[in-house]
């Protein structure tokens, strides 16, 4: 699978805090001085335990806003067991909670608006996540492989779900999708071995292909009259 092996060339980098970053209080970020904002990176020590990030910093008598979770940040921290996102974050970057397999739950603030590819893929110990009505699009990959994940609310203020995006979430058993949702990526839901029903609403008008792929205890799907586009493969071995 593409994930698997991009997961895996990604992991044979150093992921070492940018040369630049600075440390405050045991949590790294990259200060940007044209707007005061500061994100949070990656720590060479790797980030463990219980990690609050607060919604400002000072460095050298400068205060900063802390808007984004870069890149990689916590990628690979399997020792990181719950997260405090502040209400300053508006952006939650690629890659950025990959392989954080001992993170139970996280509560994502209504501030962030964008949640980047692999966010929290292969987040294993993951039972749970509620998404703000301040994000507009899911992108891919970002929940999959979390076969823990057992409940997701998706927002009505989202318009798409990327390729991906809830792949291999094997505990998951049913899935509202909002009214809002114009387009299902593929392979979105595909090996979603647990779930038994959906709903598709009438805003959807494409659903892609593998979006459902090898969900055998799917029993019951409704597709409504507006979808003018069905992927091949979409519900292949949904049986």
């Amino acid at each position: 699978m593409k994930q698997t092996i991009l997961s895996f060339l990604f992991a044979l980098l150093p992921l070492a805090a940018s040369a630049d970053a600075v440390e405050i209080n045991g949590i790294y970020y990259n200060l940007i001085p044209k707007g005061n904002a500061a994100e949070v990176t990656s720590n060479p020590n790797k980030y463990s335990g219980t990690v609050v990030i607060p919604e400002t910093v000072t460095y050298n008598d400068v205060t900063y806003s802390v808007t984004n979770i870069g890149n990689d940040a916590f990628y690979g921290c399997n020792g990181l067991t719950s997260i405090t996102i502040p209400n300053s974050v508006t952006c939650i970057g690629d890659y950025a909670f990959e392989r954080c397999s001992s993170l139970t739950n996280i509560t994502i603030p209504n501030s962030v608006t964008s949640i980047e590819h692999y966010a929290f893929c292969a987040c294993s110990g993951l039972t749970s996540v509620t998404i703000p009505n301040s994000v507009t699009s899911i992108g891919s990959y970002v929940f999959s492989d979390c076969y823990s994940l057992t409940s997701v609310t998706i927002p009505n203020s989202v318009t798409s779900i990327g390729e991906f995006a809830f792949c291999g979430c094997s505990s998951l058993t049913s899935v509202t999708i909002p009214n809002s949702v114009t387009s299902i990526g593929s392979s979105a839901f595909c090996a979603c071995s647990g779930l038994t029903s959906v709903a598709i609403p009438n805003s959807v008008i494409s659903i892609g292909g593998c979006a459902f792929l090898g969900c055998n205890s799917l029993t019951s799907i409704t597709i409504p009259n507006s979808v003018t586009s069905i992927g091949n493969g979409a519900f292949f071995i949904c049986i």
